[in-house]
């Protein structure tokens, strides 16, 4: 019987477990993680859970999945030491679980402001888990006056969420763009006219020069001479991969850790899947680290197969989404620098999409509430189908249909 030892409780993580069961194997699995909950879905947290008179996580398995399959889990736990030589780890408890193999689904944390420090104030908040999300839900709901560092994913989601509960929002992104290293520029303008539309302050290449506080809070933070009140803050400037374990025990790691396209790390009994990990992707010729309910998933896939004899390279396509008020973007492939960009649609009908091509190949699609460019795109590109771009960026042209004619 091959044992198991998973440190994480996330996406990947469950994943990984249901992913191993579904092989027949025998096989002993031990779930280690920080988290004092079974592992559930994190989108919602930063949508709508945080106004929710009474939420209620969204598990991704029911408790049962873990008892009646046996799964050891230890909870409020966390791994301190892997010992390599010994294939065994030791975790706070001071206990020590020995390992066939060892999966790490360490995931990311928050990234630190320096004026920010939530441990110093009680109304900063990252948002990273149910207990952070606990946090901001006990206070948003008194609140006036919302103020978010960042200009990201999350950044913008509870921006969208506070304002939608009829709070004062002011946005400080310290880039002259929003979600500048995720999205176009169309896609980024449109952004920033909608929310701005909607009432959100937003202010960009905005460099917090200084903040007041009063017992134990932050009351106001400051750009140059201008001041933006705060009843609550939510610091969202990026995540940090959680390497140091790994780091520790000699594996190889560069903004996460280094695996092969099985999730193999640098140790063959080692592997590591989710937004831990640093992974080849063919498609650009490149090593990437992403942070998305899918490649957690698919990570999770490929690495049981490939734990259990049966090893298929990882090719998945990345996809991505987020909900920010009445707008979804939906993003399928990674955009890159020197491919054309062409735009589908009008931005100013709410509804289009920015479509990336290589040549004749599309390469990354991000669609702004047209789910169906988003279905079709994500076709195309795992296809690798030709197709000429200006008839791809006609809206009068569907999508799939390029796909089914091809």
């Amino acid at each position: 019987m091959k044992k198991i030892v998973v440190a994480g409780g996330g996406h990947a993580a469950a994943q990984f477990c249901a992913s191993v069961l579904e092989t027949k194997q025998a096989v002993e699995i031990t779930l280690i993680t920080e988290e004092t909950h079974l592992p559930y879905q994190r989108p919602p947290l930063s949508k709508t859970y945080i106004k929710e008179t009474e939420p209620q996580p969204a598990w991704l398995r029911p408790a049962s999945f873990y008892a009646d399959n046996q799964i050891n889990i230890h909870m409020n736990s966390c791994v301190t030491a892997i010992h390599r030589e010994e294939k065994s780890i030791s975790v706070n408890s001071g206990d020590t679980f020995s390992y066939d193999v060892l999966v790490l689904a360490i995931g990311t944390r928050a990234r630190a402001h320096d004026l920010f420090d939530k441990s110093r104030y009680s109304n900063v908040f990252t948002l990273r888990s149910i207990d952070d999300a606990d946090g901001l839900r006990a206070q948003i709901g008194d609140a006036r006056n919302v103020l978010v560092i960042g200009g990201g994913f999350i950044g913008l989601e509870i921006a969208a969420t506070s304002r939608a509960m009829g709070k004062n929002v002011s946005v400080l992104e310290a880039a002259p763009r929003l979600l500048g290293r995720s999205v176009s520029v169309e896609v980024s303008e449109y952004l920033l006219h909608k929310h701005r539309s909607e009432g959100v302050e937003i202010l960009l290449d905005a460099k917090v020069d200084k903040v007041d506080e009063k017992d134990g809070r932050i009351t106001a933070a400051w750009v140059g001479d201008t001041r933006y009140d705060a009843d609550v803050v939510v610091v969202g400037i990026g995540a940090v991969p959680n390497v140091e374990l790994a780091q520790e025990a000699g594996l190889e790691c560069d903004n996460g850790i280094l695996v092969n396209r099985f999730m193999q790390t640098s140790d063959e009994s080692i592997y590591a899947i989710g937004d831990c990990t640093n992974f080849p992707y063919q498609a650009l010729n490149c090593h990437l680290r992403l942070e998305s309910v899918q490649n957690a998933n698919d990570q999770a896939r490929c690495a049981a197969r490939a734990i259990f004899d049966d090893p298929v390279p990882y090719t998945a396509l990345p996809w991505f989404w987020s909900d920010q008020g009445g707008v979804r973007i939906q993003i399928a492939g990674v955009p890159h620098a020197s491919h054309v960009r062409l735009v589908r649609g009008n931005p100013a009908d709410d509804k289009f999409s920015v479509l990336y091509f290589d040549d004749n190949k599309l390469t990354c699609a991000e669609s702004v509430n047209v789910p169906a460019d988003h279905m079709a795109a994500r076709k195309l590109i795992s296809s690798a189908i030709e197709v000429e771009p200006e008839q791809a960026a006609d809206p009068q042209v569907a999508l799939k249909s390029l796909s089914q004619a091809s």
